[in-house]
């Protein structure tokens, strides 16, 4: 089975972290979200991917190459400018004859992807869509289904008394190739305004899997310093540690003083260095060769590799983003830090 990322978003509400990484290469428990969702497919018998990007590809590039590294076989397609989700597929035609998959590539998932393949092929379907539940479905574009599982319809940003559905689009999908016979070429095309309700209207039969369990896209970023408060509560599995039985991973080359406090539920990754009357959790992620000077507190955050936090310094519900330093004494509370600028997250 082969699968295509669709890698070229800006992330533009992600910034600053996309100001220098495009939105799939940003870290979640210190790999590349690209690289965890691969890793994930390639679980389930996936053994090549495309990636279609368009934001700083040579970033991507140089970072999975040929997939020789992931034992996988990647391949690489770019945009010179947003095709949107139809135009992306269409524009990757040449690499797909069989059933394939397409996998948004900014999305945090625990789907079975075994499991949805054999729920579209039980089903017959032209088309899988992936969805997921939300409480308000008014910001999203809403998914209505009949009783055996099919799309009867499509409602973009329905206010409540529009729908009675609350399923959204989750961004992963299942296609038959006769899908490109479907997209025109050589321009923008979405596949949710434009592509499917014309499968609908042709009488295409496009089934719904709502079998995830987990679902979030990092879009903003404290939507990023959730994603790794649910892993590290267990609420999202990665890792091949239980933090639900064992809230602390704790790296056997991080050095941390006998009187530095850790509280779970944390990671603390390699030859990173905790002072004394250090606090570190809960909620945080420390990610490797990071230093924690003597007396600092960090609570609900996440510390990419090489930061530096100097003594008494305070630090909470904030990212602190490779290389970048936390002068002595000062408190940062909601606020992600790049190249020593504070920006504030909403919250």
């Amino acid at each position: 089975m082969k699968a295509l990322f669709l890698a070229g978003g800006k992330g533009t509400r992600l910034r600053p972290i996309t100001n220098e990484l495009p939105k799939p290469m940003v870290p979640v428990i210190g790999k590349p979200l690209l690289e965890r969702n691969i890793e994930r497919l390639k679980e389930h018998g996936v053994d090549e991917v495309v990636l279609s990007t368009c934001y700083k590809p040579y970033k991507i590039e140089k970072y999975f190459g040929n997939g020789e590294k992931l034992g996988i076989k990647i391949n690489y397609i770019s945009e010179d400018i947003p095709l949107g989700t139809a135009g992306a597929i269409k524009n990757a035609e040449e690499f797909f004859d069989d059933t394939f998959i397409v996998f948004n590539a900014d999305v945090l998932s625990d789907i079975n992807i075994s499991d949805m393949i054999r729920w579209h092929k039980e089903k017959g379907a032209f088309a899988t869509i992936a969805t997921t539940e939300v409480d308000d479905p008014s910001a999203y574009g809403v998914i209505e289904y009949d009783e055996k599982g099919f799309v009867t319809a499509f409602k973009e940003k329905p206010k409540p008394h529009e729908t009675d559905s609350n399923l959204i689009n989750a961004g992963i999908y299942i296609f038959e190739p006769e899908l490109f016979n479907e997209i025109p070429s050589g321009r923008t095309v979405s596949i949710e305004r434009e592509t499917y309700p014309q499968l609908l209207e042709k009488g295409k039969k496009i089934a719904v899997y709502n079998k995830c369990s987990y679902w979030l896209d990092l879009g903003t970023p404290d939507k990023y310093i959730k994603a790794h408060k649910d892993i590290l509560n267990g609420d999202f599995k990665m890792l091949n540690h239980d933090f639900k039985k064992s809230p602390q991973y704790i790296s056997s080359t991080a050095k941390i003083h006998q009187n530095a406090k850790i509280v779970g539920p944390c990671y603390i990754g390699e030859n990173v260095e905790i002072g004394a009357h250090a606090v570190v959790g809960p909620d945080t992620f420390l990610g490797d060769n990071s230093r924690v000077g003597a007396s600092s507190k960090i609570i609900g955050s996440v510390i990419w590799d090489n930061a530096r936090v100097e003594k008494g310094a305070l630090i909470a519900n904030s990212v602190i983003m490779s290389n970048c330093k936390v002068d002595m004494n000062t408190e940062e509370r909601n606020v992600l830090l790049t190249e020593g600028v504070c920006h504030p997250i909403a919250v």
